[in-house]
């Protein structure tokens, strides 16, 4: 079992250089484009994947309501960065909420709801601003946006189904701990590739 979790950490980190593409600050243009950006790179994958999974373990009306936030949030952060809004440590804010949300998962959600919603949703501001300053001009940009946003929400919900449902040949335990501990190590390589 060990072993599998080595290859699967392993698998995560080598997969780290794809993470630099997912900003190449030149301007998005277009649905495709948009729905297609959440997924070409690890650190937005795996942090929207940590978000649906959270909410998958919280039930009630948080199951749907942290990815709501999240997903509105992240448009908040978008708008900031097509106007061109500056936030500081942009990639190294992403880095740390992998790091968060890693560990949260691995704790089988240590945070409180409402530490919870506060990370999530502040999160997901720097998550939209990263999208936001890639975004084109105009109606290519409203769609890059809807793209991306619709990219986001489907990923929450496949977090959300690994969790309620028995997709994988995983005891729930062993899925959060496993997916928590690679999470926070894909976040700690990344920060470290930004700090080094």
């Amino acid at each position: 079992m060990s072993s599998l979790r080595s290859r699967v950490v392993f698998f995560l980190g080598a997969a780290l250089p794809a993470s630099a593409l997912a900003h190449t600050g030149g301007d998005a243009h277009g649905f495709i484009a948009g729905a297609l950006h959440p997924l070409s790179g690890v650190d937005h994958l795996l942090a929207m994947l940590a978000v649906g999974l959270l909410a998958g373990i919280s039930g009630g009306r948080t199951r749907w309501l942290l990815p709501a936030s999240f997903v509105v949030a992240m448009g908040t952060g978008a708008l900031l960065g097509a106007s061109g809004i500056y936030l500081p440590l942009i990639e190294g804010v992403i880095a740390l909420s992998l790091i968060v949300f890693g560990l949260a998962l691995a704790a089988k959600r240590l945070l409180s709801a409402p530490a919870l919603f506060a990370l999530t949703i502040g999160f997901a501001v720097f998550h939209g601003h990263a999208h936001g300053t890639e975004m084109g001009v105009g109606l290519s940009a409203t769609t890059y946006g809807i793209g991306f946003l619709l990219a986001t929400a489907l990923l929450h919900g496949v977090g959300v189904l690994l969790v309620t449902r028995s997709l994988l040949p995983l005891s729930r335990p062993t899925l959060l701990s496993w997916s928590g501990n690679a999470i926070a190590v894909v976040g700690v390589c990344s920060l470290g590739a930004l700090i080094l």
